[in-house]
């Protein structure tokens, strides 16, 4: 693990999971329910016990009207469900709670969270720090340098550079290219039919880029692999839906406008002990909180 690094989560998906387990329903003195706040702020408190980073920042994603990718590719996540009302009130219940501990969080109105955070890490890296991606987006793997560790907390392994390489076939740096090969069904971006993040690997670790890959698409048929004239075939046929894809899977590495100070601020007891009481937490958890 690197040595004092700056923590930078992509939170959405640590509301998302405890929502989707939806018995039983827990609820707070409003009778809203409350189970995915609650399951975040697990996750929290474990991070922050075990872990005790003093740089932590955690970026959401919020309803864009329009941002570059829709620009691009009108169906890009056009897959996804509207959040309903009440997961609205509980991300901001998520938020709250971080600002009355003194945790840096934000969300941009014109940029995915994903973009944030690449903002950030690029920020850091030019002051010479290690940074800690917590997420369960492997697109976010991407962003792993040198130094850094990409984790999806509590539930893989952590991996720095060459764990992305062993986990996933390419090198962080190629994980765009190989996801606008492979497609990803989770951002509802295409790409080629019948291609897999494996096979997309195999073409890379031979081309490197999609770039390269398109440009020389005669060379697929003679790869020593199984299917190579297929294979052939269908980036030949396809490679329009590759160059669109890869202007979608790139994260974007200057947001303006964000935080840019990550270390821990004080807390604001009074709102803590509000937001406890709200949620239902007992006096021994608001002090369990105050003291971290």
């Amino acid at each position: 693990m690197p040595e004092n690094p700056v923590w930078l989560v992509d939170a959405s998906i640590y509301v998302f999971r405890p929502w989707f387990v939806r018995q039983p329903i827990q609820q707070d003195c409003e009778g809203n329910p409350v189970n995915a706040v609650l399951g975040f702020l697990r996750f929290v408190y474990n991070l922050l016990q075990t872990e005790q980073p003093q740089a932590i920042a955690f970026a959401f994603d919020t309803s864009l009207l329009t941002s570059q990718r829709k620009a691009i590719y009108p169906g890009y996540k056009g897959n996804r469900s509207p959040a309903p009302s009440e997961l609205k009130l509980q991300f901001q219940l998520c938020r709250d709670f971080l600002d009355a501990l003194g945790i840096v969080q934000t969300a941009s109105q014109h940029h995915e969270a994903d973009d944030v955070i690449g903002t950030w890490v690029k920020q850091q890296r030019e002051n010479g720090q290690a940074c800690m991606i917590i997420s369960g987006d492997k697109d976010l793997a991407q962003l792993v340098g040198e130094h850094d560790i990409w984790w999806d907390y509590a539930k893989r392994q952590a991996l720095p550079k060459g764990g992305v390489k062993r986990e996933f076939g390419v090198w962080p740096a190629q994980i765009p290219d190989q996801l606008a090969i492979a497609g990803d069904v989770a951002d509802n971006i295409p790409g080629i039919p019948g291609i897999g993040m494996s096979t997309a690997a195999k073409l890379l670790q031979k081309f490197n880029t999609v770039e390269i890959l398109l440009s020389r698409i005669p060379e697929i048929g003679q790869m020593k692999t199984f299917g190579a004239k297929r294979l052939q075939g269908l980036v030949e046929k396809h490679q329009d839906a590759v160059r669109l894809a890869r202007q979608l899977t790139g994260i974007y590495c200057d947001v303006p406008e964000i935080p840019t100070d990550l270390r821990r601020g004080d807390k604001d007891l009074g709102r803590l002990q509000a937001l406890c009481e709200q949620l239902g937490l007992s006096e021994q958890q608001f002090t369990l909180w105050a003291k971290i």
